[in-house]
């Protein structure tokens, strides 16, 4: 695994103490960037002591690469400035939007994999690695509906954004389940076909049922356990692929620290144990 990184953690700051003190090997730690854009500060400061002991990773939640607006060049410029000052092992982006018209929007919201958008989409992920001068990985979303306007595969349309750009991938296997239970395909299959020489970091996390739907409809929550059919997956890539890079995702109904680390113990346990088939 590159640079040793095992499974990681989301770092809350209720939980920078613990972080500070946690010796697990291979323990690394992740943050969306967008908390620490700033020049200087008692939050920013902490998350440099963290990386004096741990890796750390860079995970953007705003750079909005599917939109229909030009990349933020301000707030790219704070991104690249975080990451030369805090020399982050892994920087990720999502395969979505948010921005329009000089608004932000609080969510990832899809769009129509088009070959138009593929181009859109290249340019700016190419943009991106030139001003950061270093590679990124792309995050494969969680699905909710059925959008029309679709001439491309996922798994076609990242590869190709892959191939065109460099960039990594980032699979996110609580997104395949959540995505497939939605849409109704073979999350199995899914992960079969995901191409495994491209991903650099997997995802692990929680989803919980629509408060009106219920099962009908899952929701990519991230305040949950991670479910057995989701580990079920992980695994199953994890089998085939080998290891790589693991985040356990838990942003809200954060558990005792105790509770959280045994949980990202399950993925380490899968990663010392997986080689490829």
């Amino acid at each position: 695994m590159a640079q040793a990184l095992a499974a990681g953690l989301g770092l809350k700051p209720g939980h920078f103490a613990e972080a500070l003190q946690a010796n697990a090997a291979g323990l690394w730690f992740e943050v969306h960037p967008e908390n620490y854009l700033v020049d200087g500060g008692p939050r920013l400061a902490l998350l440099e002591a963290v990386r004096e002991r741990h890796p750390l990773s860079l995970h953007g939640v705003s750079l909005s690469l599917a939109g229909e607006c030009e990349l933020d060049a301000a707030h790219l410029r704070r991104l690249a400035a975080l990451a030369r000052r805090l020399q982050p092992a892994l920087v990720s982006e999502h395969l979505a939007w948010s921005r329009f018209e000089g608004g932000w929007l609080p969510d990832l919201l899809p769009f129509p994999r088009t070959t138009e958008a593929l181009q859109r989409i290249a340019s700016r992920v190419a943009r991106t690695q030139e001003v950061l001068g270093r590679t990124i990985a792309i995050e494969n979303p969680s699905h909710y509906l059925r959008l029309p306007g679709h001439t491309w595969d996922e798994i076609d349309f990242l590869a190709e954004l892959a191939r065109r750009t460099g960039c990594t991938l980032l699979l996110d296997v609580n997104n395949v389940h959540v995505s497939a239970r939605n849409l109704g395909f073979d999350a199995g299959a899914w992960i079969d076909r995901f191409p495994a020489p491209l991903v650099s970091e997997l995802h692990v996390a929680g989803h919980t049922p629509d408060p009106a739907l219920g099962e009908a409809l899952l929701v990519d929550s991230h305040d949950a356990p991670v479910a057995p059919a989701v580990w079920s997956l992980y695994r199953r890539f994890i089998e085939r692929a080998g290891p790589r890079p693991t985040l356990l995702e838990r942003d809200a109904n954060l558990p005792p620290w105790s509770e959280l680390l045994a949980e990202r113990n399950i993925a380490q346990d899968i990663l010392e144990c997986g080689v490829p088939a």
